[in-house]
């Protein structure tokens, strides 16, 4: 997993004022000799690579890789030589990331206007430095290790960022108004699996130049790794939420038996079903706290995440699901009390396939930790049928950054759960209000199932701090060494009144 503070600290001395610089105009990013772009050539080009054995990127000297993390951060883009900043007529600026670090391999970045592709130079002139960075070897090998995004999202000539590319296939974005939190991946390979996990990594970009006053921007890219190569294309459209419309196609140099679309990576350490075991000054440490799932049968799931002892996968099987993503619904500061951390500005993140996806599972890894340096969550589609060898997967989905808005019925905002005062493991489910929920709480039933153990029954009653339902019962475990729970809301004839909520207990 990529370190979660670089990317953090990064885009803090990246968001410095820019200052005016006296003595003339600032040369920016420089653009090379112009190459004919068509997309049909970036989909022959990954299937033409697939077809030949995997050729590793070229590296940076040793020496911009053996640095530590407060080094790194003593070099950043100077945001008056972004691309597009001199023409200021383009509604979104490009910035550039130094190589080094965890970042040992440059990509490619290239512009595309008018049937030509341009690459961005390297020049290590348009980073400043402060006194601790050292004077590290510079050659042909040196290049950009990824790119950020700004736009005038709340004030007229402020450009401010939007989303992130940068390591492998990973992405970040966020919404106006909040802070980087989950990441996003192009493609996921053998997570988990005994045999190690394979990071396929976006090798080349293209960017096309947008017109004056355009809402979005599109960005291509091409993604490479031993396994499978691949072609991406991303229409990408900030502002209060940030929506991004992925069209992709991987070709396989190996049968993919273990492959994941629309994946997310995240992190959770604690929240009120797990605080006893950390000693924090703070009411939680995560950047998101739910699994959404609406499956192709149109029921709504919420799975509140964990931080389990040990390594655990769950597999949700669907056929065609409408949508599953990763939630923050603590939203407000005192569900964190965190001044510096922020987690409740971190956004959620909902994938929205578009065509048939088929059978498959939405999965879901949690990884132990006992911090909240790593990330240690990860969920994806994974597709019933394996990629043969010498096939390709063609896939689209809508990513939808921001708050929490998906699903149908009542929403589940929150889980707590504890020793009694009797012998047992209770729960607290409460609910978000609705126009569904009935003033008469005596008309909604609450029902509880679990594979192993026993369960008490569950009580309805009306959290007067939050406006919505509570639904309490009691967990005994027995000897049971996992156990799945399911909770429903549900009026008298059955029918369901909100999500329903998933739970795998696993003993302490």
């Amino acid at each position: 997993m990529i370190r979660r503070d670089v990317l953090t600290g990064l885009m803090a001395v990246l968001g410095l004022p820019v200052v005016a610089q006296q003595g003339g105009p600032v040369q920016g990013l420089q653009l090379g000799t112009p190459a004919p772009f068509q997309l049909t050539d970036l989909r022959e080009m990954a299937r033409g690579m697939a077809t030949q054995p995997y050729v590793a990127p070229a590296t940076v000297p040793k020496q911009w890789t053996d640095i530590d993390y407060d080094t790194y951060r003593s070099i950043w883009f100077d945001s008056r030589k972004a691309l597009w900043e001199a023409s200021g007529t383009e509604p979104f600026r490009v910035d550039v990331f130094p190589p080094g670090l965890f970042y040992p391999a440059p990509v490619r970045i290239d512009v595309v206007e008018g049937g030509a592709a341009r690459p961005i130079l390297f020049d290590i002139g348009v980073f400043d430095k402060s006194d601790q960075f050292p004077d590290l070897p510079q050659d042909d090998s040196l290049g950009y290790s990824g790119f950020r995004l700004r736009a005038e999202l709340e004030t007229p000539g402020i450009f401010t960022e939007f989303a992130v590319f940068q390591g492998a296939s990973y992405f970040r974005g966020i919404g106006t108004g909040q802070i980087y939190g989950l990441s996003a991946r192009g493609l996921i390979l053998d997570t988990a699996e005994p045999s190690g996990e394979e990071f396929p990594e976006f090798r080349r970009f293209w960017i096309e130049r947008p017109s004056p006053g355009a809402p979005d921007l599109v960005i291509h890219a091409l993604l490479d790794s031993p396994s499978c190569t691949g072609v991406y294309r991303f229409r990408i459209r900030p502002g209060a939420r940030l929506d991004i419309a992925v069209d992709a196609e991987v070709f396989a140099r190996r049968t993919l038996r273990h492959i994941g679309l629309g994946a997310l990576t995240s992190m959770f350490q604690f929240d009120e079903t797990n605080r006893h075991r950390f000693s924090d000054f703070r009411s939680a440490v995560h950047d998101n706290d739910g699994l959404l799932m609406v499956n192709g049968a149109n029921e709504t799931l919420w799975r509140p995440l964990a931080n389990p002892r040990h390594l655990q996968i769950s597999a949700f099987e669907d056929r065609d699901p409408r949508g599953f993503g990763l939630m923050q619904r603590a939203q407000s500061f005192d569900d964190f009390a965190d001044l510096e951390a922020l987690y409740h500005r971190r956004p959620s993140l909902w994938i929205t396939p578009r065509g048939s996806w088929g059978k498959g599972t939405v999965t879901l890894v949690e990884i132990p930790t006992d911090n909240e340096v790593n990330d240690n969550i990860v969920a994806y589609w994974r597709p019933a049928n394996p990629v043969a060898k010498g096939s390709s997967l063609a896939f689209s989905y809508d990513m939808t950054w921001g708050r929490d808005g998906q699903g149908s019925g009542l929403r589940v905002i929150n889980t707590r759960a504890g020793r009694g005062q009797s012998d047992g493991l209770v729960f607290a489910i409460d609910y978000a209000p609705g126009a569904t929920l009935p003033a008469d709480l005596s008309q909604v039933v609450g029902a509880v199932f679990t594979t192993a153990g026993t369960v008490s029954a569950a009580t309805v009653q009306q959290n007067p701090v939050t406006g919505g339902p509570r639904l309490n019962f009691t967990f005994r475990p027995g000897a049971a060494a996992i156990a799945e729970l399911r909770a429903e809301l549900q009026f008298a004839d059955g029918s369901m009144l909100g999500e329903v909520w998933l739970y795998r207990w696993t003993p302490e």
